[in-house]
């Protein structure tokens, strides 16, 4: 088979079928079956050299030869023999008769392409994330707590909606507190609608300020005042609990300490949101979460391992500015003692040393006031006093000596005054510009209204080379 993909198209192709390539393309057929191919073949057109003119049999239509097939398959085809093959009507199947004997010279497959199937279909069902919720819809609280059988249902499901779309809480709190009024009438839903709120905070990351904003509006407008406690009494009862438990917590493994830090974030955001009306209806911060952040912070650096110092400067990076303007009202000097606290644990801690990094930031942002910048409202004009950029602009003189000064120095206006006498810049005049130094003036005797010979001449050659740059 071979030899026929080796030889040039229709070479040796003649008369009576003789050459290389009629005997390859009949090799196992008999004698005759071997001639008479060879008179077909004869028609082709394609001469051997020194070959007799073929003779065309009566009845039968002159054939073009194919051209030869590629050595190599199309890709993706396979075998040949497996390939769908078009159809062709049975005369042509008689003028091509000898053409289909062997593999060999077989004529060019019609490639079909699979079609893909698709399994997307308009009526497969609606996609939801993970952890969403397809019953609870922006439009669910319009029918309030109709639909769930229990408070806890209903108030999880709201948990997780804000976690998903924080942007709601504002539209929506409103009729989710007025939802709550009508359910929450006894002791035992109030605590644990404190607990849902409490676990959610301290368990789905980034939901702790949502956390402390939800607690706020909720002990304002929940009208459930039992005797156990209001929900803003039994909500700072239930982290006390776990704020007793920080020096135990402070010194766990990794899944205590890890939970104990989410309770230190979430108490910050409830010291920063929680609002309480004092007893002139101003209103304040709790004063008790205060004290609480002060000894957290204390327990945190009494074990400084890594996530302790880690958790110790994202809470003060929170609430550090607050705190220390809290501490200074009072005359305290607390956040001096954390600053130092920081600093030996720097030095002596057995902490990494990006950790190290961290608190050495952290003290640099206290020292700029945790980054505050107090701008004026009024406009004032600038002087020496309020603007310390007022003499930048100002030019630099230099003494006798060598010694420079500016107008910032406070003995300016006598150094620059002998400056002038010593170099006597400003000679008499007077107001409408008479000169009053008289003839003969030493320093106006000095100078020569002619130029120098060598000053003249460049100044004519810039003249000329201006000119001659303007022209072209």
């Amino acid at each position: 088979m071979s030899d026929c993909f080796d030889r040039a198209p229709g070479a040796g192709r003649g008369q009576g079928g003789r050459g290389r390539g009629g005997g390859a393309l009949l090799s196992g057929s008999g004698a005759a079956e071997s001639g008479s191919a060879g008179a077909r073949l004869g028609g082709s057109g394609f001469h051997s050299p020194g070959a007799a003119e073929p003779q065309h049999k009566p009845g039968f239509l002159q054939q073009q030869e194919p051209l030869r097939p590629p050595k190599t398959a199309p890709p993706g085809t396979g075998n040949a023999e497996h390939m769908p093959q078009t159809k062709v009507s049975p005369v042509s199947q008689d003028k091509i008769a000898a053409h289909d004997c062997g593999s060999a010279m077989a004529k060019p497959q019609l490639v079909v392409a699979p079609v893909a199937t698709s399994k997307l279909s308009v009526n497969a069902p609606e996609f939801y994330p993970s952890g969403y919720n397809p019953s609870f819809t922006d439009s669910s609280f319009e029918d309030g707590c109709d639909g769930y059988p229990t408070l806890t249902e209903y108030v999880q499901d709201f948990l997780n909606h804000l976690t998903e779309q924080p942007g709601c809480f504002e539209t929506e709190i409103e009729h989710f507190a007025e939802t709550l009024n009508g359910w929450v009438t006894t002791d035992e839903p109030l605590q644990e609608l404190v607990e849902l709120i409490y676990r959610q905070a301290t368990s789905v990351p980034n939901f702790s300020y949502m956390g402390a904003r939800l607690c706020n509006y909720l002990s304002h407008h929940l009208t459930i005042n039992p005797q156990s406690g209001n929900f803003r009494q039994l909500l700072l009862q239930r982290c006390r609990t776990e704020y007793e438990n920080r020096d135990q917590a402070a010194k766990g493994d990794e899944a205590t300490r890890k939970q104990f830090h989410a309770f230190v974030l979430f108490l910050a955001e409830l010291y920063l949101n929680l609002e309480i009306k004092g007893t002139k209806g101003q209103v304040m911060r709790a004063e008790i979460l205060q004290t609480g952040l002060r000894e957290l912070l204390n327990a945190l650096f009494s074990n400084p391992v890594d996530n302790n110092l880690i958790c110790a400067v994202k809470l003060l990076k929170l609430t550090g500015s607050v705190l220390e303007d809290a501490w200074k009202e009072k005359g305290k000097t607390d956040m001096d003692e954390m600053v130092q606290r920081i600093e030996n644990v720097v030095l002596d801690a057995n902490c990494s040393r990006d950790v190290k990094q961290m608190l050495l930031k952290l003290v640099e942002l206290r020292s700029s006031n945790w980054g505050r910048v107090h701008v004026t409202s009024t406009y004032r004009e600038a002087t020496p006093e309020n603007d310390p950029n007022y003499f930048m602009n100002e030019p630099t003189f230099y003494t006798s000596e060598g010694v420079p000064f500016t107008a910032a120095d406070p003995d300016y206006q006598e150094k620059y005054q002998e400056l002038l006498d010593r170099e006597d810049f400003f000679p008499d005049y007077e107001e409408n510009g008479t000169d009053l130094s008289g003839a003969g003036d030493p320093y106006f005797d000095d100078i020569d209204d002619e130029m120098d010979p060598e000053i003249e001449e460049a100044y004519e050659k810039f003249c000329l080379e201006s000119e001659r740059k303007r022209k072209q």
